[in-house]
């Protein structure tokens, strides 16, 4: 099935991906890890939740991990050029039968809450409490030292209507996996900031969260935080990797948080700003699509995701597979 064309001018303008709220089963463990092991900066706690930010981040938080009786996943959320585009949003999810409302969101402006094709909830906002710089406070470092937020991946049912819905919000396709037998895509890598990717979708069990990204500053900061882990009682923890991936070319590695949400560390992906990049093309069965080099996936990576809260996921009727480690 062919890629829709790029839509390089949107009904609304998404400037790239914010944050997203995780539900934890113990808020103190997981604040810890996400803290003092994965090296994200408090903005504010209480005894329900926890704000944390990047280095490199000026808005008030990226991840927000709450207390719950199960793990879950809020709204994926995303940031917008100016308010007016929060108007033109409601306008456009509306005229599409999806639900939209306005919703209170602690330490940022006016938000719009909605849903995609497939259920899985977004948030739009303008407007984020800004704080101090960091970036240069080095005494602030720890863990693997993450920059910044770089990016969701999603487990989706049907990956072609996923690539569909997102490109006619104006992502653009930067490299996607075909499945040469049905000609169905597998998995798609979509932009707004002029990377690789804010979004992507996988072939799988969907709608759920596959995992959060966070761009490290290099290869050895990914090295330090295996060092660490594996001294302070979190080897299993440790996922894939480290490996570098054929698509986006990106330096890797996939851990779990205490209750078993992914994350990727990750560094050394490609500029995307041009409007006429051509997206990569790879075929499902080349091993060197997921891993250039370092071990295969495991069966877990293809299998485990965070719940979206209340949202049912359906299986996919998709069967092709990739190489999987034993």
């Amino acid at each position: 099935m062919p890629l829709p064309p790029a839509n390089l001018y949107p009904p609304f303008n998404i400037l790239r991906l914010s944050h997203v709220e995780l539900g934890v089963t113990d808020l103190e463990a997981s604040c810890a890890f996400w803290s003092d092991t994965l090296g994200l900066q408090i903005t504010a706690q209480d005894e329900t939740a926890v704000y944390l930010r990047a280095m490199e981040e000026r808005g008030h938080h990226s991840i927000i991990l709450r207390q719950s009786q199960t793990a879950y996943a809020e709204a994926l959320s995303f940031k917008v050029f100016d308010d007016a585009q929060l108007d033109l949003a409601f306008d456009w999810f509306a005229a599409r039968n999806l639900p939209v409302s306005w919703v209170d969101r602690a330490y940022q402006g006016r938000t719009l809450a909605t849903t995609d094709h497939a259920g899985t909830p977004l948030e739009f906002y303008y407007q984020m409490d800004r704080l101090p710089y960091i970036h240069q406070t080095y005494a602030l470092y720890k863990g693997v030292k993450p920059l910044r937020i770089d990016h969701f991946n999603c487990f989706s049912s049907d990956v072609d209507m996923a690539v569909s819905f997102y490109s006619d919000m104006g992502f653009r396709t930067t490299e996607y996996t075909e499945d040469d037998d049905s000609g169905r895509l597998w998995a798609a890598w979509m932009h707004r900031k002029g990377g690789v990717h804010d979004i992507a979708f996988t072939n799988g069990l969907g709608p759920r969260l596959h995992h959060t990204a966070f761009w490290v500053p290099n290869p050895l900061n990914i090295i330090d935080l295996l060092d660490l882990m594996a001294t302070t009682g979190y080897v299993s923890n440790i996922e894939r990797g480290p490996g570098r991936h054929g698509i986006s070319n990106a330096f890797f590695l996939y851990v779990l948080d205490p209750d078993g949400h992914r994350i990727e560390v990750y560094c050394s992906d490609y500029q995307t700003v041009d409007p006429d990049l051509e997206p990569i093309k790879w075929d499902l069965k080349n091993p060197q699509r997921q891993t250039l080099w370092g071990a295969p996936a495991p069966q877990s990576w293809f299998e485990n995701g965070t719940p979206f809260a209340g949202v049912t996921p359906v299986s996919s009727t998709l069967g092709a597979s990739p190489i999987i480690a034993p």
